[in-house]
């Protein structure tokens, strides 16, 4: 890495004024105490007094000593002189040319303990602090510079050069990554290297090479793109490379590495320095063996679900095409049944009057085909999977021999039949299928598992192994070591002594007790009170009535009546629309590049190479063509360096990733929420939470099937958490259409802005009593919208209490002692979740054994049943909560609206085969939205200061109601040119293209 990595615009402000100081800043530094003002007041002459305070003062603030002392903003001297009493600058200038200055700085050393990096106790405690921050992270070298410089002034060392801090930490930087590089490549056989290196050279006739083809994921659902995916998994370990248990290296350290060996060209590795090549191999090969595992067990479960799926399907067709037979057959059965219950028919002429009207052979024809045709409950299909036996022969070998399964107790007895079929189906002569472990057998399965002889059946026993298979790994009761998707989701709660330890403080951080009966006890009084005051204003609260179905009172709450906007609002929208200036998508970024710097959050992936000239230009159009849909063909241009082709395809894969568009997106949103229009709208402690679909015409696994959003095909829904000021500040991919409680917890919980609301609203659908009760623990407000508030239940705790009107539908009591004994567990779980230890969306499916939610699961949904009881009568009883709730959803949506604007290509579908693509993708949407959002906010505000400035009657009411998701005056679509090169408009023809312009990678 060069050591002048710093820019321009860097250099010349370390160490130097960039601007007056913030008033905290003048409080906190240029602020002369008792000591201080003792120590001025020795010097002779209201020019050195005023000049060593200068002095004193630059130097806590900036560090250093300035080569010209009194070179300051005018508010700092103003803010000394006043302390000082000095009235008049006149003759200050004489300090700055006197030697009076270098006495003063000498003096400032001794008194205030200030020391120079050269000291060796100095340097050696920087060199420490500096080099556990580069070990045990991946901050880039200008972070770790400007953290340098931060430990240097807290520690009072004055600031050294600028080029002298830059070459230690660049030369700091390089000795971590020579550690690094040899930890990984320690143990590495000479045998183990030649097959690494061999990943890299392409086989004679071929065009990738073995690099190229592990990279490659499947994309298809597919017994065949299973096999494929485990054979990859096996090539994979067949390299055997384990890192040493006893280096203890960082995980993010092997992720970037092997992050850029995912991106890179194999020519591009093979150029890198011997022991940086083979330690990124040995990364990429580590980390690859989680990514292929991970990418199987998606294969399997697809396949999986495929597989059961069609099989009902099958049933359901061919259960239709027998109906006809079906109630033939029970028609004939009808009429024996009538002539068996008539009273009139003596029972010893009874078998003679049946078989007189119905032959014996009709009967029990009628009677087999019912036997034949009927499906007993929790029906298996049995009969259409056993057709697709060879497919799963074709897998399931591999599969138990490539992939080692763990369990929690509910799902040992699938690990025991997987043994058992592991030993059978791939040694077959080891052990007799009498054997079988029947735990796994239930009692939907025995039927056709268990013959007459009490003997299995292979096939169905198999099928009813995946069967159970299926539905443990969507609980997780399943789960696989390595894997990032499909690990253990309990393996990182707090327990033993960390938890002991930290267990005041996730409850102080939370808001609860250590014991329950504090917290329970308060929210009962809090139940209580809301039940007694919404039930007194019940009788004038026109929006609620009571109606009558069968022998129930249910609550009917009328839908909200639509507010007619003021005349006054809808001119000032047009006012503000009308006066937005008319600005091309690409213009807009770079707008917005140049304000917050954005750009400067995109390093890149192997933090090696010095940022290009006009990066920012590349970056935005990458974005851009991310966020369009495009591609990066229509932005090419052969004339401007930082759109050349290569340029943007080597960007677009070293710098566009998750971590990067995260960061870039704090900043916008940081730079919007600090905007005086952006509070009106919101103050951010408000977000919602909605799903946004996108059809995935590609073979991928990565895609769901639902035919209600996605036809025939299949696609991901794009979950958004957005704020009250309109901005977008995390989103989640997921395949299909889950249910969104599932990822609704992780997608506020991995949020990283400045913004961190509280209050979380949602659709009716994104709900659950358990949801409702981990968003209690964590300190959130849970608000979903409720269409339906007759059908819900409302709890109550105390069964004698009289709470007028709403007794009749609350009738449903609350049993506080099933929290008491999971109090503990649950303060783990929410401590856990909020320090990131666990997964929201993993720990989610564990609440479940079986089918019946565990003990901890009932305590958090009796929990949660409290919370949600309160928020459904505080709904009802207050039209404005009501009238938010849809307000802010309706924001989601309308950012939605705007997202299908800019996503306009390739008839809006997502063509990415991978996750990675895919959420890197929409990530990039998600950021142009928000710079749409903050340049609107910007423009609208411009808009409203000029219609004030010329007389127009603005009322902030009616500004608290506009919306910056305009796009009308955003021209997306790009423009079209209508020249041609002057040879070209003469006749000749075009030069024809060099095979290697049609080449894209990475540099």
């Amino acid at each position: 890495m060069p050591s002048g990595f710093l820019s321009h615009t860097q250099r010349t402000q370390y160490g130097h004024y960039t601007g007056p100081p913030s008033p905290d800043d003048l409080a906190r530094y240029f602020h002369l105490d008792d000591v201080d003002l003792g120590l001025i007041a020795r010097k002779r002459g209201e020019h050195n007094r005023l000049g060593f305070a200068v002095q004193l003062s630059t130097v806590r603030y900036l560090g250093t000593f300035l080569d010209e002392p009194l070179a300051v903003p005018a508010p700092i001297l103003q803010t000394l002189a006043r302390q000082l009493y000095i009235e008049s600058f006149d003759g200050i200038e004489s300090y700055g040319t006197g030697q009076q200055r270098w006495q003063h700085a000498q003096e400032i050393r001794a008194e205030y303990g200030y020391a120079e990096i050269t000291e060796p106790r100095v340097g050696w405690r920087l060199t420490r602090w500096l080099y556990a921050l580069c070990w045990t992270g991946t901050d880039r070298p200008t972070a770790l510079f400007e953290r340098a410089t931060a430990w240097l002034m807290t520690h009072k060392v004055l600031l050294p050069g600028c080029s002298t801090l830059e070459r230690h930490v660049t030369r700091l930087r390089s000795r971590v990554e020579l550690r690094l590089w040899h930890a990984l490549t320690r143990g590495i056989s000479d045998d183990q290297q030649a097959q690494l290196e061999g990943l890299l050279s392409v086989p004679s006739g071929q065009r990738n090479s073995p690099l190229d083809r592990l990279r490659k994921g499947p994309v298809t659902v597919s017994a065949t793109s299973l096999v494929h995916a485990l054979q990859r998994l096996q090539s994979v370990r067949a390299l055997g490379i384990r890192l040493p248990a006893t280096a203890l290296i960082p995980a993010t350290r092997v992720a970037a590495l092997a992050r850029f060996a995912s991106a890179a060209k194999a020519s591009a590795i093979l150029r890198l320095p011997n022991p940086r090549r083979l330690a990124t191999l040995v990364a990429f090969v580590h980390c690859l063996e989680v990514s292929a595992m991970d990418d199987a067990l998606d294969v399997l479960e697809a396949l999986l679900r495929e597989l059961f799926g069609d099989a009902t399907k099958a049933d359901k067709k061919a259960r239709l095409r027998t109906l006809k037979d079906l109630d033939q057959a029970a028609a004939t059965l009808a009429r024996a049944c009538q002539m068996l219950l008539d009273p009139e028919v003596r029972d010893a002429e009874l078998r003679h009057k049946v078989f007189e009207n119905i032959p014996r052979e009709v009967l029990a024809q009628a009677l087999a085909g019912v036997n034949l045709l009927i499906r007993p409950a929790g029906n298996v299909y049995y009969q259409e999977l056993e057709s697709k036996y060879r497919t799963v022969r074709r897998f399931l070998p591999l599969l138990v021999e490539q992939v080692q399964f763990g369990a929690n107790a509910t799902g040992e007895p699938v690990i025991a039949a997987l043994d058992w079929l592991r030993v059978n189906m791939v040694h077959p002569q080891k052990k007799p299928a009498s054997a079988a472990p029947r735990a796994v057998v239930g009692k939907s399965w025995q039927a056709d598992v268990l013959r007459e002889d009490d003997a299995i059946d292979l096939h169905a026993y198999t099928f009813c192994v995946l069967d159970r298979l299926q539905a443990s790994l969507k609980r997780r009761d399943i789960f696989v070591a390595p894997s990032w998707r499909y690990a253990d989701p309990r393996a990182g709660l707090i327990d033993g002594a960390e938890w002991e330890a930290t267990r005041q403080v996730i409850c102080r951080t939370l808001d609860l007790s250590v014991s329950p009966e504090p917290t329970l006890e308060a929210l009962a009084r809090d139940l209580d009170r809301t039940y007694q005051a919404v039930a007194a204003r019940l009788p004038d609260n026109a929006a609620v009535r009571f109606e009558t179905v069968g022998d129930q009172s249910e609550l009917v709450l009328s839908p909200l009546e639509k507010m007619h906007e003021p005349a006054s609002l809808i001119a000032l929208r047009a006012k503000v629309a009308s006066l937005l200036p008319r600005v091309d998508l690409p213009e807009l970024i770079l707008e917005v590049a140049a304000r917050t710097g954005f750009t400067e959050a995109f390093t890149h992936l192997s933090e090696r190479t010095a940022r290009a000239t006009d990066l920012h230009v590349s970056l935005c159009a990458v974005l851009m063509a991310e966020a369009c849909n495009t591609g990066l063909e229509p932005l090419i241009r052969g004339d401007v360096p930082a759109l050349k082709r290569d340029r943007l395809s080597w960007v677009n894969q070293n710098y566009l990733r998750d971590d990067t568009l995260t960061a870039a997106n704090a900043v916008l949103v940081s730079a919007q929420s600090h905007l005086d229009l952006a509070s009106l709208w919101g103050g951010g402690e408000v977000a919602s939470a909605d799903g946004m679909r996108f059809v995935v015409p590609v073979r991928t696994v990565h895609a769901g099937a639902n035919p209600k959003y996605f036809g025939v095909g299949r696609g991901v829904t794009w979950y958004n958490l957005i704020s009250d000021q309109f901005s977008g500040l995390n989103d989640i991919a997921v395949p299909g259409t889950l249910r969104d409680s599932l990822i609704l917890l992780a997608v506020v919980l991995d949020q990283t802005t400045d913004l961190q609301p509280t209050q979380i609203m949602t659709d009716t659908g994104a709900y659950s009593d358990v949801v409702f009760g981990l968003f209690r623990l964590l300190g959130y407000r849970f608000s979903p919208r409720l269409a339906d508030v007759g059908g819900t239940r409302f709890w109550r705790i105390d069964p004698q209490a009289d709470y007028g009107l709403l007794n009749a539908i609350s009738a449903h009591q609350l049993h506080l002692q099933r929290i008491v004994p999971h109090w503990d567990d649950m303060l783990r779980l929410a401590g856990s979740l909020k320090l990131g230890r666990v997964s929201a969306s993993g720990i989610m499916r564990t609440l479940q054994a079986g089918d019946r939610p565990t003990r901890l699961a009932q305590a958090i949904a009796e929990y949660g049943r409290i919370d949600k009881t309160l928020h459904m009568l505080r709904y009802i009883d207050d039209e404005s909560l009501r009238r938010s709730t849809l307000v802010q959803l309706n924001r989601g949506e309308a950012r939605h609206s705007v997202a299908r604007a800019v996503f306009h290509a390739k008839r809006g579908e997502l063509r990415q085969h991978y996750r990675a693509g895919q959420e890197d993708q929409l990530g990039a949407l998600g950021l142009v939205l928000n710079m749409i959002v903050l340049w609107n906010t910007l423009y609208m505000d411009a808009a409203l200061s000029q219609l004030r400035a010329n007389g127009y009657s603005v009322i902030e009411a009616d500004v608290a109601h506009l919306s910056p998701l305009l796009h009308e005056h955003i021209n997306m679509l790009g423009r079209y040119s209508f020249l041609v090169p002057e040879s070209v408009a003469k006749g000749e023809m075009r030069p024809l293209r060099e095979p290697e312009d049609t080449v894209t990678g990475a540099l």
